[in-house]
């Protein structure tokens, strides 16, 4: 034992020696090793320390309270909740009855002498420097000390009186206002004060204002009432802290105790000490999931993780093992004179292990040194990134020694060819410096070829024959880990195109060649960096192209379109003006909606006096597997799949694809909406101009030319008729129309109402939005000033620009083009590196025997983009054969939901699938010319043309 550890202590300090006198190379695999475990370590601990412990999430919830008491809303029905209090279900079957909806009295279950803070939420449109914000307005004694814990005060104070406010800071900044300024909301007449500043720690990015209980929501709600607008809609929950120092606080027990009568708890006590799975009757609920991650999602994660670290293992073994390998050959005499004092092959495997070790050591201290350092410099960064405040500066020891280890393990790993190596030579070799003729190996290319044929027969099995994404994946994989084991074989087959060469390439090649223990490794990493940007690249355009395939314009190119359906209306005036303003219109055409009830209703909205309307499909033109049923029951049960089929492609049961906001796609408007559209259809502008309706639906029209709109007043009764398979009572109005022609483009609009109809009918109408046909694309700052402007409406909106189909694959393709020629430069550059290291004694014999000085310049460049051509040919042919074999498993997988989909009457959803395989031949070009091209250049560039004197060998 003593001899082992004085040979090891040994051999670790000729490494330690050894790496220090040869810096750059020591470096350029410590930072190899230590990049990806700075990231690693960094990411570890920014995630412990954004988990926050049971202790911190209660100080967040509750502040110093014992429990926090809601109302679900359910009547008071008996509920079943999580111990968190985040998921809750009222207790009972509610298949075939009514769900249990209403308030409930949460006073009767607050233990005796408990003390109560009340905590109201709310919302309201803010008036702010830019014009109207959508805040949620806080009503809480944040100054009480139960409150502490829950908002965190920045500058100022809290409200202490009934016109004082305090508000986030993150409202502050989008609002344009500061601690000081006054605040109001529209439709109050009453002025607030902004007194302080506070943070939600658990929500950074909260626009939110804070009040004391009953000074805002009460006096908002009641002014919105009298205008006829939408409310605040509040909700309130209780803070208790219970009486007695000694108290155990609200246990399980007593939650399921409030729970039977109908409220919801959040206990301290249970947050801190959950009680077991078996006690929380939720959990015990037939075909209860618990909503988390089922044992597979999280092995599947598992497998991933390990995948990926892996694949970071080997391209760092690839890399760094020929910069060993050059060592070890430096190296060469030193190794050969402690073979001749008696040293064996054990101890010269052992000195360069030891290498490997002590770069892999140093790396794992500097990596996880930097990912403290650089977490704790960006937490306040990433705090706001991530929009919540981390709990403690949590760093946990064993894992970061994990993955140190990691560190050490991948340097030891990428040392290991190397040593074994090294230990083979002869000491005579050693210290004379003949590398002497070795056979390379035959048994890794035969196991490489089987591999490569397995892989290939299972990729091609998992996208021919099998649905499986996993089995076209993992014969991918297994064939490219064995065109990587074949690499070596490969590179001599390149070997024999060098005799059509000229000098300086040919001399590059037969040199990449001879020493493939060092080039090997390096187009191996090409090729697996290659590999995966390929196929991701092929399948990312392939998709690109099927979504610009599958992309339903929802406007003319160019054309524009605002609607707002909320508070009947009020706004849009405004926002038209607005619009018009900043982009360069050519035709506006403004449209309505028909308004049943209160005229400020919003377009969905139940509240009193609020109805609807709909546009009454005649009962020939309905399709039969959408149609009502008396009993409730499916109409598709009513069918042969036969039937099924041939139904799917009737046109009564082609679904239009498009969403517009108004039931039914109904508007009324002028013949102007037809020029935005795009419509050239003098039957439909004279239509418009003589009062009648123009109908771009062919189910919509009856057989005697009419469309007709029945006004629900009573909605109740409307969806308890519906129910039983009946039409909802209302008022019907007919008008006469005119069909477009079959095929006509009108963008989701299904029908155009002349205000002059309307106004015949006695309609009510109200303001909806308008159309706009552009004469240009807006320029960007257009469009920023006018995102600029709407969000300064502070109402709800839906603004959509007709820009066409937008790709997104461009900058993730430039990306991982980038990446991937990164990758390839700097294995080529590696490799170079290596070689000019390696072969300074050929370079020496070139000078004498009178090659120019540029021929070292040349022999660099062509050194580099041998090897760089070599990777990024074979990882091209690697990475194009997964991501087609990928397509093909999708598209089997598509034609057979698309069947059937037919065989359940769904086909009129979408049609046959379209599913190409393209080739990103741009990226092809630019990996396959570009980045060998680019990587010889910088190489030729970055090269001394004359070498530096050298001294003579010792003999």
């Amino acid at each position: 034992m003593k001899t082992w550890f004085h040979s090891w202590r040994a051999a670790v300090r000729i490494a330690r020696r050894d790496a220090w006198r040869f810096k750059g190379r020591s470096f350029l695999v410590l930072a190899m090793i230590a990049l990806p475990i700075l990231g690693v370590s960094a990411a570890d601990l920014t995630l412990r320390s954004a988990e926050l412990s049971a202790q911190e999430q209660a100080d967040r919830r509750l502040g110093t309270a014992d429990a926090r008491v809601s109302d679900p809303r359910y009547g008071g029905v008996a509920v079943d909740q999580s111990p968190d209090g985040e998921i809750d279900q009222p207790v009972g079957d509610y298949e075939d009855k009514p769900y249990p909806e209403g308030r409930t009295d949460v006073t009767k279950v607050f233990p005796a002498g408990a003390t109560v803070l009340t905590d109201t939420r709310g919302h309201g449109k803010l008036r702010t420097k830019y014009g109207l914000l959508h805040t949620e307005i806080r009503e809480l004694k944040a100054s009480d000390p139960m409150a502490g814990g829950i908002m965190t005060l920045l500058d100022g104070r809290f409200p202490e009186k009934n016109d004082e406010v305090a508000a986030t800071s993150h409202f502050l900044e989008t609002s344009g206002l500061s601690v000081g300024s006054t605040l109001s909301a529209r439709g109050l007449e009453r002025e607030y004060r902004i007194v302080g500043s506070y943070e939600l720690p658990d929500d950074l990015k909260t626009d939110q204002v804070n009040a004391l209980p009953g000074a805002f929501l009460a006096p908002l709600g009641k002014a919105l009432e009298a205008a006829g607008l939408p409310g605040t809609d509040a909700s309130t929950t209780h803070l208790l802290k219970l009486k007695g120092a000694g108290a155990e606080g609200f246990t399980w027990n007593m939650v399921k105790a409030a729970n039977a009568k109908g409220a919801v708890v959040v206990s301290r006590a249970v947050l801190l000490d959950p009680p077991a799975r078996s006690e929380v009757p939720l959990y015990q609920r037939e075909g209860w999931s618990g909503y988390t991650n089922s044992e597979g999602v999280e092995r599947a994660a598992l497998i991933a993780t390990a995948t990926v670290v892996g694949l970071a293992m080997l391209e760092i073994c690839l890399l760094a093992g020929p910069a060993f390998a050059v060592g070890a050959r430096r190296s060469r005499r030193q190794l050969g004179l402690v073979g001749a004092n008696g040293g064996d092959r054990r101890h010269i495997r052992s000195i360069v292990l030891a290498g490997g070790l002590v770069i892999g050591f140093a790396a794992a201290v500097a990596g996880t040194v930097l990912g403290l350092v650089l977490t704790f410099a960006l937490q306040p960064w990433l705090e706001e990134t991530m929009g919540q405040r981390f709990g403690a500066f949590d760093v946990r020891p064993l894992e970061l020694l994990g993955i140190g280890a990691l560190a050490v393990l991948t340097g030891l790993l990428a040392a290991i060819v190397p040593a074994v190596t090294a230990s083979r030579e002869t000491v005579l070799a050693s210290l004379t410096g003949r590398r002497g003729v070795r056979r390379s190996n035959r048994v890794l290319p035969v196991i490489g070829l089987v591999a490569t044929l397995l892989g290939g027969a299972i990729a091609l099995y998992g996208s021919v024959l099998s649905d499986q994404f996993l089995i076209v994946a993992g014969g991918s994989a297994l064939a490219e880990l064995g065109i990587v084991a074949m690499t070596p074989m490969l590179v001599g087959l390149f070997g024999r195109t060098g005799r059509w060469l000229p000098l300086s390439p040919r001399l590059a090649l037969r040199d990449a060649v001879r020493n493939r223990g060092r080039t090997a490794p390096a187009v191996a990493a090409v090729l697996a960096a290659v590999a995966g940007t390929v196929a991701v690249a092929t399948y990312g355009v392939s998709r690109d192209a099927q979504s610009r395939a599958e992309y339903v314009a929802q406007l003319p190119h160019g054309a524009a379109s605002v609607m707002i359906t909320a508070e009947g209306g009020r706004d849009v005036p405004a926002v038209r003006e607005t619009v018009q303003k900043y982009l360069p219109v050519d035709v506006r055409a403004d449209v309505d909606r028909i308004a049943v009830g209160r005229t400020s209703c919003d377009l969905w909205e139940d509240g009193k006096g609020c109805g609807r309307y709909e546009v009454v499909v005649p009962k020939a033109n309905e399709c039969p597997l959408w149609a009502r049923t008396t009993d409730g029951s499916d109409p598709r049960e009513r069918f042969s799949k036969e039937q099924l089929r041939k139904l799917s492609t009737d046109w009564r049961c082609k679904a239009d694809d498009r969403y517009f906001i108004s039931e039914g796609g109904l508007v009324i408007g002028d013949a102007n909406v037809l020029k935005v559209l795009g419509i050239d259809d003098p039957g439909a502008e004279k239509a418009l101009a003589s009062g009648t309706f123009v109908s771009f639906s062919r189910a919509q029209v009856d057989k005697d030319g009419k469309v007709s709109v029945r006004l629900i007043t009573d909605l109740k009764a409307a969806d308890l008729a519906m129910e039983k398979g009946a039409d909802p009572p209302g008022a019907v109005k007919s008008f006469p129309a005119y069909r477009a022609p079959d095929g006509t483009e009108a963008y989701g609009v299904k029908g155009i109402l002349p205000p002059a109809a309307a106004k015949a009918a006695g309609l009510t109408t109200v303001p909806l939005g308008s159309f706009y046909a552009t004469d240009r694309m807006p320029s960007s700052e257009q469009r920023q000033k006018l995102d600029f402007e709407l969000a300064a409406v502070g109402t709800d909106l839906t603004f959509h620009l007709e820009e066409g189909y937008l790709s997104e694959n461009g900058i993730v393709l430039l990306a991982l083009t980038v990446f991937a020629g990164l990758i390839t430069v700097g294995a080529a550059g590696i490799a170079t590196g290596l070689a000019q290291a390696d072969a300074e004694a050929d370079l020496k014999t070139l000078a004498a025997v009178g090659a120019p000085p540029r021929v070292r310049r040349t022999l660099s460049g062509f050194q580099c983009g041998v090897v760089a051509c070599m990777g990024v040919l074979l990882g091209s042919a690697a990475g194009v054969l997964p991501a087609i074999g990928l397509r093909l498993t999708e598209r089997r997988q598509a034609e057979r939901m698309h069947q059937e989909a037919l065989d359940g009457g769904f086909g009129g959803f979408d049609g046959l699938p379209h599913i190409p395989i393209v080739i990103p031949w741009e990226t092809l070009g630019a990996l396959l010319i570009a980045v060998p091209l680019g990587a010889a250049l910088l190489a030729a560039l970055l090269t001394r043309s004359r070498g530096a004197v050298a001294r003579r060998a010792a003999t």
